[in-house]
């Protein structure tokens, strides 16, 4: 079937079932951004391989509603079809809900799949419809009825994470989990999102590429502590970890039966984002629903001693990695032919040369000249270049290791290029300086901070359609919360042990794109009469490519900023290369 043919035969099973408009999110149970094959069902209607994005038919229109790291591609990728594109944040698109609100008319049914949709888009969906008395279908997964060649649920192995690792065990934390229970007084804690129970459980698996989680539910009360999982995932030795910690097992399916059987009169807390309606639904409906971000998300997301020390070195390992890389880029750019895919292989060859790693964190973006426009872009066969001496090319990679996860983009200079590609390469390096030597107040959140990143760019009216930075699991998500830099407003503060990317880029359409992006933890600074500051410790280390930078536009502070970052790339990561590596990352850190 061709798209147009998906749409047609989606629009029957909507007639059939009395809806009128059928909302496909990217989403899988548990709300994750990152979805296995067998969720990819907003993927399979649309035929836009993006990893966010909102598709909506009726019996006339199938628009997709994407975001500004994706207009690029999803232009292309839906060229042919019905789809429309509606860009998410730009004046004359309106969002799907302000589209549904005009669409629908009084009495009308709005579907969707409630095992895959989240409570509090339901929610939101409720209230901006009731006007209108939509009714709501949420029983029916239509896309999955005529997915024909659906890829299988995945079957992966789950495996422990060692308190080496971790510094503290499932639990510790678990404890940790009960404690903000009592503050909340709640009674029971539903957790549906798979990076939350696996960093509360200590394990991971392999059911998602690139995010080693397990396909997952859990049940926190305070004597008990449920994962309800496929149980063929589970071997000897990781069930009796989870035993020894204390965390019953049950069938994956079970998860509603539990729900169900939660004692009338309990308060169940959950964060409506990561729930959705099915499960939400089971709840007794003699019981109190207390909503807020999950529990978990913010333990997560400051990191403890042991995990900052461990995501440090595999940081180094990482390093290591991708400056053998672009030294063997270097070397051999016009000399042998590389594309973009083969590019991405051999990274991920030096990567696999580090120990402990596993896999990479997310798709490698490998993108030469024009397509590195596209914020999110994959190589493939119809669009891999051959890298040349000349223009730019954007390398944005990660791995994840039994250490840690890693995030780091480079635009790397590989022959002639333009002024005005030179500028904006040194612009987006001024942002970057910029916000990675901040001090900032105890505090401040991201979106407080997220102007000091594009404060150089917007002067020359540049802007880039995206986030500044976001937070990094441990073994993890590459994406992760609850903080980010970025200018939707956010009222996490940053804390420290806290993660996050620092990322400005510039991007034009047909021409070219740029991104910086280092790997920074949050720490404790100086304590004066005005309260305590902040500052951002760098923990990524790989060469910022010094053809690209105009010096004349940097400030003597930023000049020393460089030279110092770069004197701390040589100093830790010299001594893993050979003699030829090390020469070669001497010049590439040299003083300017």
């Amino acid at each position: 079937m061709n798209i147009n043919e998906r749409i047609s035969n989606l629009r029957n099973l909507m007639k059939d079932r009395g809806i009128t408009a059928y909302i496909v999110p990217t989403y899988d149970s548990h709300q994750s951004e990152y979805v296995a094959d067998y969720y990819k069902a907003r993927v399979w209607i649309s035929g836009f391989t993006g990893s966010a994005g909102t598709v909506v038919v009726t019996d006339k229109e199938a628009i997709l509603w994407a975001d500004g790291r994706y207009f690029i591609q999803a232009e292309k990728e839906l060229a042919g079809s019905e789809f429309k594109l509606f860009k998410m944040g730009i004046p004359g698109f309106p969002t799907y809900t302000e589209w549904l609100q005009e669409d629908l008319k009084e009495g009308d049914t709005l579907g969707f799949d409630g095992k895959i949709f989240p409570q509090s888009d339901v929610e939101r969906l409720e209230k901006a419809l009731k006007q209108k008395e939509i009714k709501f279908n949420g029983e029916y997964d239509l896309v999955g009825e005529i997915w024909t060649d659906r890829p299988p649920m995945p079957k992966s192995k789950a495996f422990i994470h060692e308190i080496k690792y971790t510094g503290k065990t499932g639990k510790e934390k678990v404890e940790e989990v009960r404690k903000e229970m009592r503050k909340l007084g709640a009674d029971y804690f539903l957790l549906g999102s798979l990076d939350d129970i696996a960093w509360l459980y200590n394990i991971r698996g392999r059911d998602v590429a690139n995010n080693p989680v397990v396909i997952s539910y859990a049940l926190i009360s305070q004597d008990k502590a449920y994962l309800f999982v496929d149980k063929e995932k589970i071997d000897n030795e990781v069930e009796k970890f989870l035993k020894e910690n204390g965390i019953e097992i049950h069938d994956y399916e079970k998860v509603i039966d539990y729900v169900k059987d939660i004692e009338k009169g309990s308060k169940v807390f959950l964060d409506p984002d990561r729930v959705n309606r099915w499960l939400y639904n089971g709840i007794p409906e003699e019981c109190k629903i207390v909503e807020g971000m999950n529990i978990t998300t913010k333990l997560k997301g400051n990191k403890n001693p042991v995990e900052v020390k461990n995501q440090k070195n595999a940081y180094i390992k990482d390093g290591v990695a991708l400056v053998k890389f672009l030294h063997w880029l270097d070397k051999n750019v016009g000399n042998i032919e590389i594309t973009e895919i083969s590019a991405e292989e051999k990274l991920e060859e030096f990567r696999r040369e580090q120990e402990g790693f596993i896999e990479p964190s997310f798709d490698t973006i490998s993108a030469y000249k024009e397509n590195a426009a596209m914020m999110h872009y994959k190589a493939n066969a119809e669009s891999n270049y051959v890298l040349k001496k000349e223009k730019m090319y954007l390398v944005d990679s990660g791995g994840q290791y039994l250490d840690g996860t890693t995030d780091v983009t480079r635009t790397v200079i590989l022959g002639d290029i333009t002024e005005e590609e030179k500028r904006d390469f040194t612009l987006t390096l001024k942002g970057h300086i910029n916000l990675i030597s901040a001090r900032f107040l105890y505090g401040a959140t991201g979106s407080n901070l997220d102007v000091l990143c594009r404060y150089p760019l917007w002067q020359e009216g540049i802007d880039y359609k995206c986030g500044t930075g976001h937070g990094v699991g441990f073994l993890l998500n590459v994406h992760e919360g609850p903080h980010r830099i970025a200018t939707v407003p956010n009222n996490v503060a940053f804390e420290k042990g806290m993660i996050v990317t620092i990322e400005p880029g510039v991007y034009k359409a047909g021409s070219h794109g740029i991104r910086i992006e280092n790997v920074v933890v949050v720490d404790e600074d100086i304590k004066t009469d005005s309260g305590q500051f902040m500052k951002f410790e760098t923990i990524s280390f790989c060469p910022i490519d010094l053809e690209g930078v105009d010096v004349e536009l940097l400030t003597d502070k930023e000049r020393a900023w460089l030279n110092d970052y770069h004197k701390d790339v040589y100093n830790k990561i010299s001594p893993y290369l050979n003699e030829e590596e090390k020469e070669w990352l001497r010049e590439e850190t040299r003083s300017i």
